[in-house]
């Protein structure tokens, strides 16, 4: 192996995205000392656009501009947030994950004000959210709360919150994490109470399949077990075919033995309906255990409640 002496990175110009670059500088100097880094900012289409995604090209707004970057060869490597990929589709041709980094809090949190959790919000308090996958599961579990559109990173929200746009907000702990704003979360959902996206919490490398000089090098900084989940998680995405205004949740977990297990919902959009299936991995594969998953919600009807739904 010919370990290049610079490794330039490109990812999105937003405060969260450049601090997780920061995290994948730190863990590739610390495994490759010798090895320089430089970070390559562009602003997507996902970033300048504040309507909803469906007007412009779904997930893919976030993701376009860096993989064009990389493909151009202004870059060598590409950090992307896993559930900012597209899943319905493969990834750009010439390109290939590396590396997984080992996942980081999958749960969301609520910031309000004034202290209440979200059992204790009264009727009519407006949350800053739009997710889908959020707006569906609060629809189904706290049908008096009402979501106003909110779009941005997350500094952005929290300046709209203090402005009074929305009245408290649902934003991932993970992302408050790698920003240092912990501080502002009054209650961290469980997975019970909100399921996450596909890829919660984890950040994947990209690079171009014939740079195999930075995918040597960058592979190291892979987690098995993050790999595995996220290779389920993905799987079911794809068989699902999801688009951007899908309200599909899910995620895979590891527990002490090694054993894998999957856990998916698919829901209306106003959360009357919600399609559930779990499995364990047993001996299947992680790409075979989300086929598995995504089956099992197919003949619950998602392929008719996904197409229902106008993107």
């Amino acid at each position: 192996m010919s370990a290049p002496e610079l490794i330039r990175i490109v990812s999105r110009d937003s405060p969260m995205a450049l601090a997780q670059v920061e995290r994948v500088r730190a863990e590739l100097g610390a495994l490759h000392p010798g090895i320089a880094t430089e970070v390559v900012p562009v602003k997507t289409t996902g970033d300048r656009w504040m309507g909803a995604l469906s007007q412009v090209e779904g997930k893919g707004a976030f993701t376009k501009e860096v993989d064009a970057a990389l493909l151009a060869g202004e870059a060598d490597l590409a950090v992307h947030c896993v559930k900012d990929i597209p899943g319905d589709r493969p990834l750009p041709a010439g390109t290939t994950f590396a590396a997984f980094l080992e996942r980081d809090d999958v749960r969301d949190a609520l910031i309000h004000p004034g202290g209440l959790t979200l059992d204790e919000l009264p009727e009519g308090t407006r949350i800053g959210t739009s997710s889908v996958r959020r707006i569906a599961q609060l629809a189904a579990s706290h049908p008096h709360l009402q979501c106003v559109p909110m779009r941005g990173n997350a500094n952005r929200r929290m300046e709209k919150l203090a402005a009074g746009e929305a009245d408290a907000l649902l934003l991932a702990v993970s992302g408050l994490e790698r920003i240092g704003r912990t501080d502002v979360i009054t209650q961290v959902l469980s997975v019970e109470e909100m399921c996450p996206p596909i890829g919660a919490g984890v950040l994947a490398l990209q690079c171009r399949e014939d740079d195999t000089d930075t995918i040597d090098v960058v592979s190291g900084l892979g987690h098995p077990q993050t790999f595995q989940e996220t290779t389920a998680e993905r799987m079911l995405l794809h068989v699902l075919q999801g688009h951007c205004n899908s309200p599909i949740a899910g995620y895979a977990r590891t527990d002490r033995r090694g054993e894998l297990s999957l856990r998916a919902c698919v829901f209306t959009p106003d959360g009357k309906t919600v399609l559930n299936a779990h499995e364990w991995a047993g001996p299947l594969t992680p790409e075979t255990l989300g086929t598995s998953v995504a089956v099992a919600l197919l003949r619950q009807g998602a392929r008719e409640l996904i197409d229902g739904i106008a993107h």
